[in-house]
């Protein structure tokens, strides 16, 4: 399932007057006990999302319990990051079902917007549940160590096997008739 958010903010500002710019600059300038390198990369890392994208962005993260901002499709990534992502998700289980991507390539608002909405520099980016989880080298980490897959569990996004669909199915008619 890939959408893409051109049309949503499609219509919205991609320039800024110099003027607009100082004044945010000047409003929210970077500490001066940071190094030199750092204050330069956060300068060069504001975007000024309007508020057309943010919101677009926002209703795309809630769309479904998982939301993948990837650059291709999960039928076709366009890079090795977002092939390994959709990797990661298809053995961990994801029910296609509760699961949607976006492909960044198609709409250049979208992907440099979605780096300033989640304040993380790469791309694809993992969002469960409205929660941002991190990037391809995120995800493997948590991947190795399990924690994706409780991560996963607990958001009830897993497809369940029939043997455990039926365990829960008869649990919940249990807890029904207790009540």
């Amino acid at each position: 399932m890939s959408f893409s958010l051109s049309r949503s903010i499609a219509g919205t500002a991609r320039t800024r007057s110099f003027l607009a710019a100082t004044s945010l600059r000047s409003a929210f300038s970077p500490s001066k006990s940071l190094p030199l390198s750092v204050r330069v990369l956060q300068g060069q890392q504001a975007r000024f999302l309007s508020e057309t994208a943010r919101s677009a962005i926002d209703n795309a993260v809630k769309s479904s319990p998982v939301v993948l901002f990837m650059k291709g499709t999960p039928e076709f990534p366009q890079c090795g990051f977002s092939r390994a992502t959709i990797q990661i998700l298809s053995l961990q289980g994801v029910d296609p079902e509760k699961f949607a991507a976006f492909n960044v390539l198609e709409d250049d608002e979208l992907r440099s917007g979605i780096k300033e909405y989640s304040n993380w520099p790469t791309i694809p980016q993992l969002y469960v549940n409205g929660e941002f989880i991190g990037g391809c080298d995120i995800l493997i980490a948590m991947h190795q160590s399990g924690e994706l897959s409780e991560l996963l569990d607990e958001a009830k996004v897993l497809v369940l096997d029939e043997e455990a669909a039926k365990s829960e199915g008869a649990e919940e008619e249990a807890a029904k008739k207790s009540e």
